[in-house]
């Protein structure tokens, strides 16, 4: 799985990251907590100066070469930083608005000053088409005495027209393409801002409507806590297996066989898995049995032991369960 971090020929990467190094060894670690100032600059994301430029196209006759201007298109187009040249990103239309690097740091600094978060890694992505910043929020949350998780703000924005400015609370700490997919998909809270002419207005708002997610964590403890408090038998826990994967009497047999070997898979972890020891009989257990099955045990393709967990990690990394995870949530919860 390809990282897609910028890489430049002086030997530099376009990433940053406060602490811990990211998998794909690239980019700068910092020895604590930078600045939204200090991310832009390690990661070189500052003055870029994102515009639209004229697009044209050429004809080619036997006279020779004309250019055409291509109506109510353009292309992004940004000043490279290590070069210092113009370099085009994409194409857009005449609705489109750059949203620039500095914008996007200015949010998170002021998100930063309401919740006490802390700039955790900030990047570019394929060559200048995406670029990241995250935030690390300073609570943790402890679920079942023993089970710490960490949140995190993240402002994903594109300079290619390829997907909008999104801002998300979420698990996932990004640090490279697969994780930002990752985090996108696994998000708690998200804020979406189409690159218009009232973008920056738009990401003002934004700040508003992400204070609610202030207290998503709290809420999210609270319930996983009642969970916690709560017996799920295993028919109970049946009755959510089959609302999750729904069966009916005219499906194919093998549809059928499946469906018993997803049950015995899924009530084996329920009541015998050591990742269930803490927690065991309870609603909790039964959310975590049906997670941990959709992430690592359901079957996965590939002709090897090796290709099949490779499937599995892929699995985890793109989120591919999520939509399944949130309605086991809901159908577990208390």
């Amino acid at each position: 799985m390809a990282h897609e971090i910028e890489q430049f020929t002086d030997g530099t990467a376009a990433f940053a990251s406060a602490n811990t190094s990211a998998w794909h060894k690239l980019g700068t670690v910092t020895d604590g907590a930078m600045t939204a100032e200090e991310a832009m600059r390690i990661a070189s994301l500052s003055g870029w100066n994102v515009r639209l430029l004229p697009l044209t196209a050429t004809e080619i006759t036997a006279e020779g070469t004309t250019p055409v201007e291509v109506a109510q298109h353009f292309a992004t187009a940004r000043t490279h930083p290590k070069t210092g040249r113009t370099q085009t990103l994409g194409v857009v239309g005449s609705d489109y608005h750059p949203v620039q690097n500095e914008e996007h740091a200015e949010f998170l600094n002021l998100l930063a000053d309401e919740s006490g978060a802390h700039f955790e890694t900030a990047g570019s992505l394929k060559d200048g088409r995406q670029v990241f910043l995250t935030m690390k929020m300073p609570q943790t949350l402890t679920i079942g005495g023993n089970d710490d998780v960490d949140l995190y703000i993240a402002a994903f924005n594109s300079h290619d027209g390829g997907s909008a400015f999104r801002i998300v609370v979420t698990p996932v700490r990004v640090v490279c393409a697969n994780t930002m997919r990752a985090a996108i998909h696994g998000a708690r809270s998200s804020f979406v801002v189409r690159h218009t002419a009232g973008a920056k207005a738009r990401i003002a708002q934004a700040r508003s409507a992400l204070g609610l997610t202030f207290r998503y964590a709290e809420e999210f403890e609270q319930a996983a806590q009642r969970m916690i408090d709560a017996e799920m038998t295993l028919n109970e826990l049946k009755s959510v297996v089959d609302e999750l994967w729904p069966v009916k009497d005219s499906d194919h047999a093998r549809t059928k066989t499946n469906q018993r070997q997803r049950w015995g898979a899924i009530s084996n972890l329920f009541e015998h898995a050591d990742t269930q020891a803490g927690i065991r009989g309870t609603r909790w257990a039964g959310y975590n049995a049906l997670t941990e099955y959709a992430n690592h045990v359901a079957p996965a393709r590939g002709k090897s032991d090796a290709d099949k967990a490779a499937a599995r990690a892929e699995r985890v990394i793109s989120g591919a369960a999520n939509d399944l995870m949130e309605k086991a949530f809901a159908l577990t919860t208390v």
